[in-house]
Formats: structure tokens, C-alpha cells, sequence
């Protein structure tokens, strides 16, 4: 009875298990292709010299305001979790972002980020060369 029982799990195993000629479907989706940031102003050449790529994984508290600030490169933001407004400190511009949102972010333009009541993670992007800063701020 038992040996009838194993013999019965194994082959209901077996049939739910992909066969050697399957093969397991890979999916590609384009999160953000852009050639402006996200309040319209056009992406104009990246900086010349050895390319350098830069990747961040930022946590930022609920209820933070951060710092105004600029990026001397393009980049962009993928919102990980949380929710995050973007705003310009001239021109009254913003943006709300949530999570599994990608954000062109703003080059040579004061800005900053502010979290509501959920903190907010994000894993940035940035595509610059050696010694240029990724952000600069006014202080």
C-alpha cells in the first residue's frame, strides 16, 4: 500500500514538472525610454570621457523633505516601494510617483524629493564619468 502511494505522489510530481523541450518564458517590458526628463526639458549630451554607471539604492524616511539639489547627468529613479512627490523649487512643478514607477529625472534643475507617511526606497541610475558628482547642492 505504501510503495502504491509513492509510486502515485511520484508520477503527480512528475506531470507538473516542465519536460526538457520546454523552455521557461522570459519577458522584457521597457519600464522608461525617454529623451527629457519628467517635467519636459530635453536630455542634451551625456558628459564626454570614460562612461561611468553609477547605481544607488536610496531609503529615505516617511515624512522627509529632502535637501533642494541638482544632477549634473541624466539618471533616473525607480520608486521600490513607497510614494514620493518630485517637485522644481522654480516653476511649481510635480510629480507623484508610487511604487514600480520609473522617473526621467530633472538635469541642471533645482529639485527635490518629499515622502508622505510611508517611507520610500529607491534604486537610482546614473550614467556619468569618473570624478563627476551625482548631485550638488546649493549649501
Amino acid at each position: 500500500m505504501i510503495k502504491k502511494i509513492l509510486l502515485t505522489l511520484a508520477c503527480c510530481t512528475l506531470a507538473g514538472t516542465a519536460t526538457a523541450h520546454e523552455q521557461p518564458v522570459v519577458e522584457s517590458r521597457v519600464l522608461l525610454k525617454s529623451t527629457s526628463s519628467w517635467e519636459g526639458t530635453p536630455y542634451v549630451a551625456y558628459p564626454t570621457g570614460q562612461p561611468e554607471l553609477t547605481v544607488l539604492k536610496i531609503n529615505i524616511p516617511a515624512n522627509t523633505a529632502l535637501k533642494w539639489h541638482k544632477h549634473p547627468i541624466p539618471n533616473a529613479a525607480y520608486i521600490a516601494s513607497g510614494v514620493l512627490e518630485v517637485q522644481t523649487k522654480t516653476g511649481g512643478k510635480s510629480i507623484t510617483l508610487k511604487e514600480g514607477e520609473v522617473l526621467p529625472e530633472l538635469v541642471d534643475i533645482m529639485h527635490r524629493g518629499k515622502t508622505g507617511d510611508m517611507p520610500v526606497e529607491l534604486i537610482v541610475f546614473y550614467a556619468g564619468t569618473p570624478g563627476t558628482p551625482l548631485t550638488q547642492s546649493p549649501d
